[in-house]
């Protein structure tokens, strides 16, 4: 990497040490201390092919573990460093399980694929306090009077996370080619844990999802003759096909409105609309429909399923569809329902 990339490559972990609260906060000293130790983290995280989500994550765990111990040199660190950390998370700062789990991940990797230092042994460390929630889950009713407060792009986003059981980062990410009315169909690519799948295409958005295409030629077209009209793809992907990034097929089919820099490349892109503006709207949604539920994006991919269930789906049917690994991560669901296997009535009714 040139002087320019790397200062680039930093800017997102130092910010991030930058605008720390309280104890946290970190001086420039120790960013230039802690700048070649960065660098490598970000060559390893790219050789890897890991989104840019992950990169800034990893980013910023690893510059909070620097600053926490303040090492002469980071080299020095070792297993005990990481496990006085990782408790120093669960006690002083009470993070929940899924936050001290990232954190450990980060930092594993830093270990083990960074420095090439094993990281085994941190023996028995103290865990952050597993808090079982069940899901919340709307009604169909429900649905149906958040989709009323919804239009446009939005409403066919929601509908496409409710109808088709999709994360929210799947529905923004969703490519042209990914989209087949032939078989009602999506192709979901790439998903967590790197997992391929298939999840059906609800009928009564594939007008809307065929004018929202419409749109993105359009969008590609302008883009092409102001000289942009690229792409971002996966390293592998865009070596394997040079010209991939300028195809229609490739494109976002939820584009952002302008052109962006891309902050690895430094390429002007049209990227994907950003998650947060469809998070805003559904919660405005929820509020204007009386719903005094703490519903989000996510509520509508757990109502997808809590839904399928309801209908006589199969637990293996609907694990397959929302991509999980493990049918017991499914079978949360099954606690939301009246039936969890057996129908069940409160003994008041029965008296």
């Amino acid at each position: 990497m040139d002087h320019a990339t790397v200062a680039r490559d930093y800017s997102n972990a130092l910010e991030g040490l930058a605008t720390l609260d309280g104890e946290e906060r970190c001086s420039n000293a120790l960013y230039q201390r802690y700048q070649p130790a960065l660098a490598e983290l970000v060559r390893a995280i790219r050789l890897k092919n890991y989104s840019i989500r992950t990169e800034q994550t990893y980013q910023n765990w690893v510059s909070r573990f620097f600053y926490f111990h303040k090492p002469n040199d980071v080299r020095d660190l070792n297993g005990q460093h990481v496990k006085h950390y990782l408790e120093y998370l669960a006690l002083k700062r009470q993070v929940s399980v899924s936050t001290q789990k990232q954190a450990l991940n980060a930092l594993a990797f830093l270990f083990n694929q960074v420095w090439q230092k094993p990281l085994d042994d941190l023996d028995e460390f103290i865990g952050a306090k597993r808090q079982r929630k069940l899901p919340v889950v709307l009604s169909r009713e429900e649905v149906r009077r958040v989709f009323q407060q919804l239009k446009g792009t939005h409403h066919l986003m929601a509908g496409l996370i409710y109808g088709a059981g999709l994360r929210l980062m799947e529905c923004v990410t969703l490519r042209v080619l990914d989209v087949d009315f032939d078989y009602n169909q999506l192709h979901i690519r790439n998903a967590k844990g790197g997992k391929d799948r298939i999840t059906p295409l609800p009928e009564r958005f594939k007008e809307a999802l065929r004018e929202q295409l419409a749109l993105v030629e359009r969008l590609h077209q302008f883009d092409v003759r102001n000289g942009w009209g690229e792409v971002y793809l996966p390293e592998a992907l865009s070596q394997k096909y040079q010209h991939a990034a300028r195809e229609l097929r490739w494109q976002y089919v939820f584009p952002a409105s302008s052109v962006s820099v891309d902050p690895r490349t430094g390429l002007v892109r049209r990227h994907h609309l950003h998650e947060t503006s469809l998070q805003k709207i559904i919660r405005r949604a929820v509020k204007q429909a009386g719903i005094t539920k703490r519903a989000t994006t996510h509520t509508l991919r757990h109502s997808f399923a809590t839904h399928l269930l309801e209908s006589g789906y199969d637990i293996r049917t609907v694990q397959e569809l929302l991509g999980h690994s493990d049918v017991s991560t499914t079978m949360i669901y099954t606690h939301v329902l009246n039936t969890p296997g057996i129908s069940v009535r409160s003994p008041a009714d029965l008296i």
